[in-house]
Order: C-alpha cells, then sequence, then structure tokens
C-alpha cells in the first residue's frame, strides 16, 4: 500500500513539473542568472551542460555560457594551428585557420554580448587544446565543426526559441551558420593536403565583423547571413 501511495505522488508530482515547464516556455526574454553552472570542452571543440535547466530560459543561458567557452576554445586553438601550419609549410591552410579563429573570437564576443545583456557575468575562459600536425589539426578541427553544425548549435537554437530569446537566437544562428561552411573549408583544405596540392587553395579571406561568416573568395556586395556591407568586412591575407 506504501509503495502504491508513493508511486501515485510521484506521477502527481512529475505531471505537474511538465505543466509548470510548458507554461513557462513562452514566459519573458529577459534571462535569468543561474545559480550554478558548468561546461567542459575537450580537444576537439565539444561542449556539454553539466546542469540542465528545466526552464528554457535558464537552458539558453547556459547554452550561451557553454557556447561562449567553446568559440574562445576554438579561437585560440585555431590560432595555435595556423602558426603550426606555417611552420610546416602550409600557408594557405595557416590563412584558413587564421580567417576561422577570427570568426571564432566574433561568435564568443556576440555571445557573451548576450548574456551580459541579460545580467549574466561572464567568467573568462582559460582555452584548453594541444597542437599536433596540421594533418591531424584539420581533422580536429572537422570534428569540432561538424559537433557544431549538426549537434550543438541546433540544440541551442531549440532551446533560445523555447524560451522566446531573440537576442540568443541570433547570437547562435550567426555561429551556426558559420561552423556549417567552416566544416567545409577544413574538408577542402584536408583533400588538398592529402593530394599535395595546398597552393590550389585560397590565399585571401574575408570575415564578416558582424556575424562571422566567412568567405574564400570576394564577397558579395552583403553578408549572405546578416547582411552586413563588404565593406565592414575583415580581409585576411597575411599571419
Amino acid at each position: 500500500m506504501k509503495k502504491q501511495i508513493v508511486l501515485i505522488s510521484a506521477a502527481l508530482i512529475s505531471g505537474w513539473v511538465v505543466f509548470s515547464s510548458c507554461n513557462n516556455a513562452g514566459g519573458a526574454v529577459k534571462l535569468q542568472e543561474p545559480v550554478a553552472m558548468s561546461s567542459e570542452n575537450s580537444n576537439n571543440g565539444k561542449v556539454n551542460s553539466v546542469i540542465s535547466s528545466a526552464d528554457p530560459r535558464e537552458k539558453t543561458t547556459e547554452d550561451l555560457l557553454a557556447a561562449f567557452k567553446g568559440e574562445t576554445t576554438a579561437s585560440a586553438k585555431y590560432a595555435a594551428y595556423s602558426k603550426k601550419a606555417e611552420q610546416e609549410g602550409y600557408h594557405q591552410i595557416a590563412l584558413l585557420f587564421k580567417a576561422a579563429s577570427t570568426a571564432e573570437k566574433i561568435h564568443a564576443t556576440n555571445h557573451q554580448s548576450v548574456l551580459e545583456d541579460a545580467g549574466t557575468k561572464v567568467a573568462p575562459v582559460t582555452p584548453e587544446f594541444t597542437v599536433k600536425s596540421t594533418k591531424e589539426n584539420l581533422q580536429d578541427a572537422i570534428k569540432g565543426e561538424t559537433y557544431e553544425a549538426t549537434t550543438m548549435y541546433p540544440e541551442f537554437l531549440k532551446d533560445a526559441e523555447s524560451a522566446g530569446n531573440q537576442l540568443a537566437l541570433i547570437s547562435l544562428n550567426y555561429a551556426f551558420k558559420t561552423e556549417k561552411k567552416h566544416r567545409v573549408m577544413y574538408e577542402n583544405a584536408l583533400a588538398a593536403l592529402d593530394k599535395n596540392a595546398v597552393k590550389s587553395l585560397s590565399v585571401v579571406y574575408y570575415v564578416c565583423a558582424t556575424c562571422g561568416n566567412t568567405y574564400d573568395a570576394a564577397p558579395p556586395q552583403r553578408c549572405g547571413i546578416c547582411m552586413t556591407g563588404a565593406e565592414k568586412f575583415i580581409k585576411i591575407t597575411s599571419l
């Protein structure tokens, strides 16, 4: 009898939590600072929230903090990968890594701005990664960008949509669309490296200062992601 009472009580509590969560999904856009949260990211750029909140607004805050840490780490890592590629004589790949590093920094800054506008304090990040050979670094970059483009950012965008957080949606979408382009660029660079055709890769990159969108050729008059004018793009031609 006691066991049945416990089971019935648990079911009632579970139903109330689900009902409450659904009602809160359309609440205020303002983010609330989480009580406690932490994130871990491995050398391949994967980022996972340790604490998951049922409140979409709090979950979006956790997501943005994790994304900020991941993008900050990626920016530092790709800058180091750029130096390694140059040391190994792969100038074109070094430029690609530098362009991506620049873009990831923009993403991190955007995420931080959204968080701070909502009153969430963003702690400094100490990037941790290992630099290997250029081929291994490209493989690592492809793995990280694939995870972000196919898993991390799609999930984060769903959370932001549930929270009704428009600024988070914009910042996360900027990164999501750019990471998909970076993955293709890294895949092309790895293929060129395998074919001993690195010199066929671009020697100039353009990075949108607003969203990080990256072009390996002359860009259009306006960014294809955020419509920023091409005159505001960052041109990458040297290390």
